[in-house]
């Protein structure tokens, strides 16, 4: 397939139509098998295998996106939830027994994994085969039908993605319209049973509120500054390789990469010595070296690359310097991967998710004093924590809330399929991915059955038996 971006197919003016064409399907789909759902599921894994050089092109013509990080970072992670839920979605779907309460006895309940109907997944531009075809898998391994919105800031991976789910999909059970804000605010408008949203707090809070004039419920997968902490007890150099992998892969451009790292003051001139050797071994040096290395991505556009470029300058002018780094070819997209030191706390990259290849290092003596200043901003979607001192990990663990948590590594808990992945408060709502994904598509609605008569006799229209009102105060206590 050809690099170049295809049109759109389908009119803005169609989205009511095909919204209300998803209704009888929807409620078709209600009753669908197992194995129906698992067929859809395996084919759009095959199509999502059967196109990786397509990927590959596509994914480059837009922010010249590695190869290898394709692989990792979008096919991987759709193919991993395909697997789960093409081997587990017959568990999942059957219903979960519920033993009775003392007060319930006589009867039997159990918990029934119902699809919510008709669900909207608006995906972001930075892993956009992974966060719009993830979602999509949950979305139909629950039985629901589905209307797609990709990110337009990266036109020939959205367009390879709508040429994928057109060949596969019925406008009735899966659609997709590419466009700009109107299409998403468009769709926003219609009363869905589901809105599945990755993207920043910001608009996360837009989506939240068009979900509340139609009591929709939502997963948010936001985003939020992941700070991550390497005591004086941490392996300096798996620290150094791992954390620059996490932050510089995409180019910055991910929601859990590492955003500023408190490094013990102890340990760390070591630690960014680390991570230069780590740097020059895998990207180079220079400016001009970095810029042309087939292993970094580029910034997105160039309106993104002019605000992260504004944070850089407004840290140094402020007295903050570059440790590695501190590049920026603007016609090009391109900034360096840079560790920033001395970066004063009023400069707006300390405030402001980073979003790009742009590394603050700050100094620490106590870990109580990180502890502090990570509760007194939002929670955050990660937190990684790099030591070899289990008081230490349990302590930044147990007095932290973030949405996920890694010990020694990063990433690593969007990997891991079997894992809730999501947010809390400012970073979202919600978990996704495995047997949480399917859950977030579902509803779990609660059926008791009545199996002997004393249940059914015990509540009856008119004034309750004294006898049954004394059994039920003796039990206050106990049920």
């Amino acid at each position: 397939m050809s690099i170049a971006a295809l049109d759109p197919v389908v009119n803005r003016s169609n989205i009511q139509e095909v919204f209300a064409l998803q209704a009888a399907t929807a409620l078709r789909l209600r009753s669908s098998t197992a194995q129906q759902r698992i067929a859809k599921i395996r084919k759009l894994r095959d199509a999502v295998i059967a196109h990786t050089e397509d990927w590959y092109l596509a994914a480059y013509a837009d922010f010249k996106k590695p190869a290898g990080e394709v692989d990792l970072a979008e096919i991987l992670p759709v193919c991993v939830e395909a697997n789960d839920a093409i081997r587990n979605l017959k568990k999942w779907m059957k219903p979960t027994k519920v033993w009775p309460t003392l007060l319930t006895l006589g009867t039997s309940g159990q918990v029934q994994y119902m699809p919510r109907g008709r669900c909207l997944i608006i995906a972001p531009w930075n892993y956009p085969v992974n966060l719009t075809l993830g979602p999509l898998v949950s979305a139909i391994a629950a039985g629901n039908t589905a209307i797609l919105k990709p990110s337009e800031m990266t036109p020939h991976l959205s367009s390879l993605i709508c040429k994928v789910v057109r060949e596969l999909f019925t406008q009735d059970e899966v659609a997709i319209f590419e466009g700009e804000a109107d299409v998403s605010q468009a769709l926003l408008e219609l009363p869905f049973d589901h809105i599945f949203f990755t993207g920043s707090p910001t608009i996360g809070k837009h989506v939240m509120a068009a979900a509340a004039k139609h009591l929709t419920s939502v997963t948010l997968e936001l985003g939020g500054k992941s700070p991550t902490i390497i005591d004086a007890s941490a392996n300096l150099k798996l620290a150094a390789i791992n954390v620059m992998w996490a932050k510089f892969a995409n180019a910055g451009q991910t929601c859990i990469a590492p955003d500023h790292v408190y490094v013990h003051e102890s340990v760390k001139d070591a630690w960014v010595q680390n991570c230069r050797e780590q740097l020059k071994k895998a990207y180079g040096s220079t400016l001009a070296e970095q810029k042309d290395s087939p292993h970094l991505a580029h910034i997105v556009n160039s309106r993104h690359t002019g605000r992260i470029k504004a944070l850089l300058d407004e840290a140094s002018s402020q007295g903050a310097r570059a440790l590695a780094g501190g590049g920026v070819s603007e016609g090009d997209c391109f900034i360096q991967p840079t560790l920033l030191d001395q970066v004063p706390q009023t400069a707006r990259i300390m405030d402001e998710e980073i979003f790009g290849p742009v590394l603050p290092v700050i100094a620490y003596s106590d870990i109580d004093e990180v502890i502090a200043k990570i509760n007194e901003g939002p929670k955050p979607l990660a937190l990684y924590v790099y030591s070899r001192d289990p008081a230490n990990i349990d302590k930044v663990l147990l007095q932290t809330v973030s949405g996920g948590a890694c010990v020694n590594h990063a990433l690593m808990q969007f990997l891991h399929g079997r894992l809730p992945f999501g947010g809390v408060n400012n970073s979202g709502i919600g978990s996704a991915h495995g047997h949480y994904g399917f859950k977030a598509f579902s509803h779990e609605r609660g059926v008791v059955r009545t199996r002997f008569s004393i249940a059914a006799t015990l509540f009856a229209a008119g004034e309750v038996p004294a006898m049954v009102r004394k059994l039920m105060k003796s039990a206050f206590k106990i049920l």
